[in-house]
């Protein structure tokens, strides 16, 4: 069964960004979920989202990254989605400027899901057609119906 990853999202977790670099765009997501409530220690989970991507880039190709980070102090999962106006580098596996981010936080010990809500962005997001609305898309309410099933 799919998993319906709108119910993750939130219209104050939506930012569109005009910065440069990536780690602009890792840190004002960082404090778009800090001032919505969803971290219980902004720089931990900045931290983690950092190693993350030191690791291999979380850049998945056609405009998209997927940043992430799982800790024990989380009970749920999260998205964040940050537009940009314009791409960034981001090392992606196929060199593509980035636009859309989709940010994932949540508990460590949930594995499972958390490859389901990867997947059901991946899914969501191969869709040529998804990925260029969501780059048009001015309200934060009519991106995140994007992924309602």
């Amino acid at each position: 069964m799919a998993v319906q990853i709108s119910k993750y999202m939130a219209p104050e977790l939506v930012t569109f960004l005009d910065v440069e670099t990536r780690e602009e765009v890792l840190q004002a997501m960082v404090n778009v979920l800090d001032a919505s409530g969803k971290l219980h220690d902004r720089k931990s989970f900045h931290t983690a989202i950092m190693e993350r991507e030191k690791i291999v880039s979380t850049g998945v190709g056609m405009g998209i990254a997927i940043p992430h980070a799982k800790l024990s102090s989380y009970e749920d999962f999260f998205i964040a989605i940050g537009i940009l106006k314009r791409g960034v580098d981001w090392k992606s596996l196929d060199n593509a400027p980035v636009r859309s981010i989709f940010m994932i936080g949540g508990p460590e010990n949930e594995q499972t899901k958390y490859l389901q809500i990867l997947s059901a962005i991946t899914v969501a997001v191969k869709d040529e057609e998804t990925r260029k609305k969501l780059l048009t898309l001015n309200s934060k309410e009519a991106i995140i119906n994007l992924f309602v099933l």
